[in-house]
């Protein structure tokens, strides 16, 4: 999942930036500059963390709970001019906009519900003895958010490290930096003085804080910014928590409906323009109805690059990087049946976008893509489909159509994935955490287990000490 974070693993002090220049992504205009934060004021940020994180954690989890439930009330009585904000540096329309700091809303809510009955285990000992584990906070977390859904995943991660009893220091990516600091600016003043810290910038501030000796470092971005994370938290023996990218498959069955089956591709390559870390990638369809899936594919693309519904990608750096596997797919064979090239006019806008005849040789079936693309490789049998869905390097989600409970078995038994979805493209229970595997991540995302991820358990063992052996004296 692209995003600002941290590129590279060396920790040489960036120079002081001019500041992060944001384009309207659908005007092409420059809206503003945003200062990057020194790198003093980064080191002070994590000194005054590293200050507050004792009081913060022997602060009773029922008062860290009113303190993210106000954090929560605050973020929805700023949600207009957030949303504003999303919309102006991310190109995301308003109503999209308005439902990502609603579930962002939502989040910090069920954490400050949840923190309060975050519990440990009790262990089987001696009859006479008790033994349990006792979750503490990790310290100081950093978290590296992207700019796709950066409310939402934002107050994920802020909830659960909060409630968990760490202070944080929260870099939003350099794509939405005026986003990140208003949402700050929302947050930070229900919680106690050095609980909260924002701070802006790029790859060079991302570099600082990952090598700045802090005790968790939580990042959703791209997979190569991930890969460096990693390394980073294990030179400093940081616990790291990564959703990376992901490339997504959707397997067809040949015993579904082949109109329904295209609906679902369509949501799960177009929506958000595909800058969702769990859209559809690739699609894998049965022969059998092939033909008919594909039509409808097509005119569901035909029908929102027509109603004008498909939102500009995020800035020209993607839609460059999305085209050109679109075009390579082209020079190597492929068709666009809807969509396929680059549009006139400002901003970055790019079509929802079909392409047929597609193989695993491809980059746009190999790599993610994070477009509003759909390519298409069509199947002689479901085995030959899960196979292909099961290649690859990533392991973050993966969707599959079918009403036969014998290939959904085998589909679950097989899929190297954290999370497979059967029927249904997104969705899910609110607590379904998963773990992205390969070059898609490490670690709990979202839901109770993010509490755990962002803990260290203590076991404790309790004995009776002996029985006083007494003297002489005392036994006659």
């Amino acid at each position: 999942m692209p995003t600002a974070a941290t590129e590279t693993l060396d920790h040489h002090e960036p120079a002081v930036s001019a500041g992060i220049t944001i384009i309207n992504p659908r005007t092409g205009e420059t809206l503003w500059t945003v200062p990057e934060t020194p790198p003093e004021a980064v080191h002070h940020a994590v000194h005054v963390a590293r200050g507050a994180a004792a009081g913060w954690a022997a602060t009773a989890p029922a008062a860290r709970g009113a303190a993210v439930r106000a954090a929560a009330a605050a973020l929805a009585e700023a949600a207009a001019e957030l949303a504003g904000l999303n919309a102006s540096e991310t190109g995301r329309p308003i109503d999209e906009a308005l439902a990502g700091i609603a579930a962002g809303v939502s989040t910090l809510e069920q954490y400050a519900e949840l923190g309060p009955v975050h519990r440990g285990h009790s262990l089987r000992g001696d009859r006479l003895a008790s033994d349990y584990t006792v979750a503490e906070p990790r310290g100081v977390a950093v978290l590296l958010t992207p700019w796709n859904d950066p409310v939402a995943v934002s107050c994920g991660l802020i909830g659960a490290a909060l409630m968990s009893g760490n202070t944080v220091i929260h870099k939003p990516s350099e794509r939405c930096p005026r986003l990140g600091e208003a949402l700050g600016e929302v947050l930070a003043p229900t919680f106690p003085a050095g609980v909260l810290a924002t701070v802006s910038g790029g790859a060079g501030v991302g570099r600082l804080l990952t090598g700045s000796g802090v005790d968790v470092l939580a990042h959703v971005g791209s997979s190569a910014a991930g890969a460096g994370i990693a390394v980073a938290g294990a030179r400093a023996g940081a616990h790291v928590i990564r959703e990376n990218g992901g490339n997504d498959p959707l397997l067809v069955d040949r015993d579904v409906d082949p109109a329904w089956a295209a609906g679902q591709a369509a949501v799960g390559a177009f929506s958000n323009s595909g800058q969702i870390c769990t859209a559809v990638e690739r699609i894998y369809v049965h022969a059998d109805i092939a033909e008919r899936f594909c039509a409808a594919l097509e005119a569901e693309a035909a029908l929102r690059n027509a109603n004008g519904s498909v939102a500009p990608l995020v800035d020209r750096r993607l839609r460059e990087a999305v085209h050109a596997q679109v075009a390579d797919a082209l020079d190597h064979g492929a068709r666009a049946a809807e969509g396929g090239a680059v549009p006139a006019g400002p901003g970055s806008f790019y079509p929802a976008t079909v392409l047929l005849g597609c193989t695993e040789a491809m980059a746009v079936m190999a790599e993610e893509t994070f477009g509003p693309v759909a390519p298409v490789q069509v199947v002689d049998t479901f085995d030959d489909g899960l196979r292909l869905a099961c290649s690859g390097r990533f392991g973050l989600a993966a969707t599959v159509l079918t009403n036969s409970v014998a290939h959904i078995q085998q589909a679950v038994a097989d899929l190297p994935v954290g999370t497979v979805k059967i029927n249904a493209v997104f969705g899910g229970a609110p607590g379904g955490a998963a773990q992205p595997r390969g070059g898609s991540g490490h670690g709990f995302g979202y839901g109770p287990e993010l509490l755990d991820e962002f803990s260290q358990v203590k076991v404790v063992h309790i004995a009776a000490p002996p029985a006083p052996s007494g003297n002489a004296e005392e036994k006659v």
